[in-house]
């Protein structure tokens, strides 16, 4: 016998899966629905009517919930830290996003009394496994409902039908209906004629964040970032919270066609899928902190973080954010952190980030020590003993080699 629920909270987001999974849980479970909005920084157009919409085709309350200042605060800030970036250049936009809204779709139907919890990720994604993770992290017991894997509407054009039908708005239409996910760090866009890698992406179509780097201006913006203990803190001498700096890059990135990628990238359920992302302001933080701790961090730390960071970005990849493993390479991160404290000078022009100079009170690079003029503190003489001893292991291997050969 089908299980049957009173109550189910819908991770909601007024676009076309969670918009007909309203109804279609109605139709199917005879339950009553509740929404839950997380506003990460989206934008006010992406909220507005949507709690209006929620209830109009069905939903008996919508929650719309401002997560922006936490996401930013204890997802984006530590990964940015981290370093972290899955294959090495996708900066995790859609999946540090996941934890925080599953952790609270837990608490509000906890709160509510429901049964079950929604969503309306693909069987094909990665977000299927994000939210599940999430919720199993504070309700391990929970019902979780994932229409996608079973019902009828195994298309978005079959979802469009069904939306048409049941007389729902949408915001999209079939010849632009590109798989989108936005919130304050960046945009994605997937599907249509993306799903073919040998096609160019159609960025006059596509952008939203910002623009081409061809229509980017003629003349450079020189920014400055400022950090302390690795948290950016300000943007040209004027202190701001993070969320502030984010969407001040946001602007500016965006304006000189920065954080554009066009990328194939390996999905967690094993197939491989092609993306165009837009982070404009993530992008310019990345580059700065790492030009930071080139000069902050010594080289064990440096080249040790570096491969931590791989790790790091397929475990927020991968829906792990809650895990003893996440929140121990955090506290390593942390640790690391400490003095990567300073300034660093940019200059943004037509989708590149041209470094202009970098300062801290924590350098660890010495002038003195690396010029190429006259020095009082280096001996160069004392090179021959250190190759001497680093390339014994060559020199025997070869003295022996000979010895053999004879």
């Amino acid at each position: 016998m089908e299980k049957t629920y009173k109550k189910v909270v819908l991770a909601y987001s007024g676009g076309l899966d969670t918009s007909v999974i309203i109804p279609w849980l109605k139709e199917h479970y005879h339950c009553e629905v509740i929404a839950v909005a997380a506003n990460v920084g989206q934008g006010d157009g992406e909220l507005e009517g949507l709690e209006e919409k929620a209830l109009k085709t069905g939903a008996s309350k919508c929650y719309i919930e401002d997560l922006t200042e936490a996401f930013v605060d204890e997802f984006i800030v530590p990964t940015l830290k981290a370093g972290a970036a899955y294959e090495g250049r996708y900066l995790l936009g859609t999946s540090f996003a996941r934890p925080i809204i599953a952790k609270r779709l837990v608490e509000i139907a906890k709160a509510e009394g429901a049964d079950a919890i929604a969503h309306g990720c693909t069987g094909k994604g990665n977000d299927q496994v994000r939210f599940e993770l999430g919720i199993r992290a504070f309700a391990p017991t929970m019902d979780i409902i994932a229409p996608w894997r079973f019902w009828e509407l195994n298309s978005r054009e079959k979802e469009i039908a069904y939306a048409e039908e049941h007389q729902i708005p949408l915001k999209i239409n079939r010849e632009t209906n590109y798989s989108k996910d936005k919130n304050l760090w960046h945009l994605s866009h997937e599907g249509l004629d993306l799903e073919d890698p040998s096609i160019e992406p159609q960025y006059d179509k596509i952008l939203e964040m910002g623009v081409s780097p061809e229509k980017a201006p003629d003349a450079p913006t020189y920014v400055t970032v400022s950090f302390e203990a690795g948290v950016p803190v300000a943007v040209d001498g004027v202190k701001m919270k993070a969320v502030d700096i984010i969407k001040k890059l946001n602007q500016l990135g965006g304006a000189n066609g920065i954080g554009i990628i066009d990328m194939v990238e390996n999905r967690l359920v094993g197939m491989k899928s092609r993306g165009v992302y837009e982070t404009p302001g993530g992008t310019i933080l990345y580059h700065a902190h790492q030009k930071l701790e080139e000069i902050c961090l010594d080289k064990e730390t440096q080249h040790y973080k570096m491969q931590m960071a791989i790790k790091f970005s397929e475990i927020v990849y991968n829906g792990q954010w809650f895990t003893p493993l996440r929140e121990a390479m955090s506290a390593f991160v942390d640790s690391t952190q400490q003095n990567v404290t300073g300034d660093v000078k940019m200059k943004l022009y037509k989708g590149n980030i041209i470094d202009a100079g970098m300062t801290s009170s924590h350098s660890l690079y010495s002038e003195e020590i690396a010029t190429f003029g006259e020095d009082h503190v280096y001996d160069q003489a004392d090179s021959a003993g250190f190759i001497n001893l680093f390339g014994l292991p060559i020199k025997v291997k070869a003295l022996l080699d000979e010895k053999r050969i004879k």
